[in-house]
């Protein structure tokens, strides 16, 4: 073989596995690396709605190890953990956050002002910083906003329409929830209008849920609301057994509480905020900023009714709240 011809057989040799793996980098999709920082203590107790969340984006075509990668971040309810975990999904440079409450973007927003944040569950995101406007975000967050404190007077319309002779509620409140003192406003001038007797119960950890509904019962109370916080979230099915056992009827506003001894909710769809923040991420993945993507309001108001708790209590449900539930539980 002449010299010149071994040379050039050899260069090409030499290229080739660059040349793969040029190629290669141009046809691999590249992987996007999602934090998702929870509230809960691990991804069981997020199953609910980490499986909506996942599946949300799997539907917007993501393959978890092909196009994208999760980094589940669970702060058990801890705010300094809250804030541990944030600055580590910062520190890891990911590609945006989700954020699921309120506690959660705040410490977010704090650790970054670069990634991109969408949160989930946030009641005031402009009372509480976390964008300018909900129409105009600016910054790098945006997400969804409840209507929690909003819906008071509507959801004791609904527990007095289940208990007609409804005339005291207690309001079960996470004292350690930011909003909690508002909420109770709200819900005490609902209650003044239709003509009931509302008082707060508080409760901080989730061994003080049992003495509180034993509590209410003995003050004679004829149904519980349920406030917000994650924790009550969290404690759904103590809150359930506690409230069958002491025969409160109990509202939420979130109907996946409802199956576990509840006897109704009103409230947002929250399956679907979460494949809304997935469809969020995706504009952002794309290119989108969230500083130009508006904070989305609630359209859409779900309830729930089960029946098993309302045969249990003695209740007969009315005709009106079955046309009108988008959920029953028989």
């Amino acid at each position: 073989m002449e010299r010149r011809t071994f040379i050039g057989i050899a260069a090409v040799g030499a290229a080739w596995p660059l040349m793969a793996r040029a190629q290669q980098n141009v046809t691999s999709p590249r992987i996007n690396r999602v934090g998702v920082l929870w509230h809960a203590s691990n991804a069981d107790e997020e199953k609910v709605y980490l499986d909506v969340l996942t599946k949300a984006f799997s539907d917007l075509g993501y393959v978890e190890g092909k196009n994208i990668e999760f980094l589940h971040r669970f702060p058990a309810e801890q705010p300094e953990r809250f804030r541990a975990l944030a600055r580590e999904l910062a520190a890891d440079k990911v590609d945006a956050i989700v954020a699921v409450t309120a506690l959660g973007a705040k410490e977010a927003k704090q650790a970054t002002s670069t990634i991109p944040i969408v949160f989930v569950i946030v009641s005031d995101p402009v009372g509480g910083g976390l964008v300018e406007s909900l129409a105009r975000p600016g910054g790098n967050a945006t997400g969804l906003s409840l209507m929690a404190i909003d819906l008071s007077g509507k959801r004791l319309a609904l527990l007095k329409e289940a208990v007609p002779y409804l005339s005291r509620v207690a309001f079960l409140v996470d004292k350690t929830d930011q909003f909690a003192q508002r909420a109770v406003k709200a819900n005490q001038a609902a209650a003044e209008v239709l003509g009931i007797s509302l008082w707060p119960a508080e409760v901080s950890a989730p061994d003080d849920i049992e003495p509180a509904f034993s509590k209410i019962a003995r003050d004679h109370a004829d149904g519980v609301i349920l406030g917000a916080g994650s924790m009550l979230f969290n404690e759904r099915a103590r809150i359930g057994s506690s409230a069958l056992a002491h025969r409160l009827p109990t509202l939420s506003y979130i109907a996946e509480m409802v199956p576990h001894g509840l006897l109704l909710s009103y409230g947002q769809d929250f399956p679907d905020f979460f494949r809304r923040a997935a469809a969020d991420i995706d504009k952002i993945l794309r290119g989108a900023k969230p500083a130009d993507i508006p904070v989305e309001q609630p359209t859409r108001f779900k309830l729930a009714l089960n029946l098993k708790t309302a045969k249990a209590l003695g209740l007969a449900a009315p005709p009106s709240l079955l046309a009108t539930a988008d959920e029953v539980i028989e």
